[in-house]
């Protein structure tokens, strides 16, 4: 199943794309590779999509809310093309990799809503291929193992402003290196010995093309060969082949691969001049990477502050991975609808964290039932109300679709009202609880203050009121007691207490680590456990259920939530009140 996914502006990747449909580039394409080689893995491949793209993740850690503007982006393009998007997992470093950023990987995908059907691929489905590749750029003298150490290596590349040397290895025979090459295969070799090396320019002003590194001896099992290998492709090596492997048309990338691209493009028309692939190759089109004030997108950090325990694990509200956005409250639909409207860009930019907090109240504005939650209760006390009876009011399960119908409200001679709603000496301008006005509990009864009580440290712990029978709402004559104070309230004597975490910004500067240590940056109140009353009907509240709290935000029952107790993440306020 395909998401919906808002209609995508024009951009320039889309003008590319509809370029290149115009020429007539993209009416016969062809598989890429000789009929005799194709493995049966790669003939599924073959289908009549006209566009294809792809998603490729590392599966070394969790996506965070960049990777969504990627997937958005090429899964869209290919829905709103007619095509195919690939999920390919680019697992060249047993190192780093593991099942678990597998299944993360492909669960958050399908939470964005998007659908890959059978085309979930891996870069070590094709080892086989890569190595066949390489042996064959050593036949034609493009390729070449070299046995200088990693110093060496960087002394020998060059800077920014200075051409790099040739490796004193570079002139070995075909044969010395198809024997080397071989025996780092068979794992003859220690790790660092050697390293196989396109040969292309060490005077080149790009230095991704003076030889860079193909393969590595790495004596270490991967999540899916085991110890097949003691060799692995580097991922420059693989991640180019890769889209010309599998038919991919147009290759979106973000745009630190700009440099990358003419080592792509290089080593997909040698391939082609060999004999393996046919035109048109891959066409690589970058786009600027999300920069979003306030958050840390750098998977380097982000593991950091989980390894220090700045945070409780990849899956803490206030992270900016997907498991975190989704256990705070974040809909699949905001990030869609915040990836739409902040756009495709070819320049760098920053998107201010409110944009995406706007794009979540606006998705769960329209999903979100309403509930009655008291966050900082104190006790009201209706003084002329009988004791141990109890009445229903009614309130709106959602104001602007009242086709969801009312909700039972009960109400009682003790409330619970919010802190704020009363004041002992109340400023100019106010309009709620105070001794001598008159309020109007919200889909209850007109009630007027008579008094209140304090603990022996002087905070008020309890207001009187008395009520006016003939004042409830929804019944004839209600609307003749004009009052400018309306506050709400939940029942004392079947609310249901919970456990609610005001989650806040992690950072408290606009772009942490600028000025020096990221860490040093961290918001110190990004969390806060608070206890609070909620209305009897949000007892049988499940995990993910989320809901908009009066006055107060949305708010979305945590996964370790139970029903004897509730725990609910603040996942957005209902207007920004960061810079106040």
């Amino acid at each position: 199943m395909k998401a919906k996914t808002p209609p995508s502006n024009s951009n320039f990747v889309k003008a590319a794309i509809d370029n290149d449909i115009k020429s007539g580039k993209l009416n016969e394409r062809r598989w890429n590779g000789k009929p005799s080689l194709l493995s049966e893995h790669e003939k599924a491949n073959v289908d009549p999509a006209r566009i294809r793209t792809r998603f490729p993740p590392e599966p070394n850690g969790y996506l965070h809310i960049g990777h969504a503007k990627s997937i958005c982006l090429n899964f869209g393009l290919a829905n709103e093309y007619g095509g195919i998007c690939h999920l390919r997992f680019d697992d060249t470093n047993p190192a780093t990799e593991d099942n678990e950023y597998v299944d993360s990987i492909r669960d958050s995908v399908k939470w964005l809503g998007f659908d890959w059907g059978p085309h979930e691929y891996f870069s070590s489905d094709y080892f086989g291929r890569l190595y066949e590749f390489a042996e064959a750029l050593i036949n034609a003298d493009l390729a070449y193992v070299d046995s200088l150490d990693a110093e060496e290596m960087r002394q020998y590349r060059g800077t920014l402003t200075e051409p790099g040397e040739n490796s004193p290895f570079r002139t070995r025979s075909r044969d010395e290196n198809l024997t080397l090459f071989q025996e780092m295969r068979q794992g003859n070799h220690a790790e660092g010995v050697h390293v196989l090396r396109l040969k292309i320019d060490m005077a080149s002003p790009n230095i991704n093309l003076r030889d860079p590194v193909a393969y590595r001896i790495k004596h270490a099992s991967h999540h899916r060969t085991g110890n097949t290998w003691s060799i692995y492709p580097s991922y420059d090596f693989t991640h180019g082949v890769s889209d010309a492997l599998e038919n991919i048309t147009h290759s979106i990338c973000t745009l630190e691969f700009e440099d990358h691209r003419p080592l792509y493009d290089w080593l997909n028309q040698q391939l082609m001049e060999l004999g393996f692939f046919q035109k048109p190759l891959p066409r690589q089109i970058e786009f600027a990477r999300l920069n979003l004030s306030h958050v840390i997108l750098s998977k380097r950090k982000l593991i950091q502050l989980v390894k220090e325990k700045h945070v409780e694990g990849w899956d803490d509200p206030r992270m900016p991975t997907l498991v975190g956005a989704r256990r705070r409250g974040y809909s699949a639909e905001g990030l869609r609808m915040f990836t739409d409207r902040i756009g495709v860009s070819k320049a760098d930019s920053w998107i201010d964290y409110t944009i995406l907090e706007d794009c979540m109240r606006e998705a769960l504005n329209e999903s979100s039932m309403r509930k009655i939650a008291v966050l900082n209760p104190i006790k009201l006390v209706i003084e002329n109300f009988e004791a141990g009876h109890t009445e229903t009011c009614f309130a709106p399960n959602h104001p602007q679709q009242k086709e969801l119908g009312k909700r039972d409200v009960s109400l009682s001679k003790e409330l619970w009202i919010e802190r704020e709603d009363f004041s002992e000496n109340p400023p100019k301008g106010y309009f709620r609880l105070f001794v001598g006005n008159t309020v109007r509990l919200r889909y209850g009864y007109v009630i007027k203050c008579t008094g209140f009580e304090k603990d022996e440290q002087g905070i008020v712990r309890t207001v009187f009121c008395e009520y006016f029978p003939d004042s409830k709402s929804g019944t004839p004559g209600a609307d003749t007691y004009k009052v400018k104070g309306n506050i709400h309230w939940v029942d004392a004597n079947n609310s249901v207490k919970a456990d609610v975490i005001l989650y806040d910004r992690l950072f408290k500067t606009e772009h942490p680590g600028e000025h020096g240590d990221f860490i040093d940056d961290l918001n110190p109140n990004s969390k806060k456990v608070i206890e609070v009353q909620i209305e009897h009907s949000a007892a049988q509240a499940t995990a993910g259920e989320c809901f908009q709290f009066e006055r107060h935000g949305y708010f979305t029952v945590d996964p370790s939530s139970k029903t004897e107790n509730l725990i609910f993440n603040r996942t957005v306020t209902l207007r920004d009140s960061w810079k106040k």
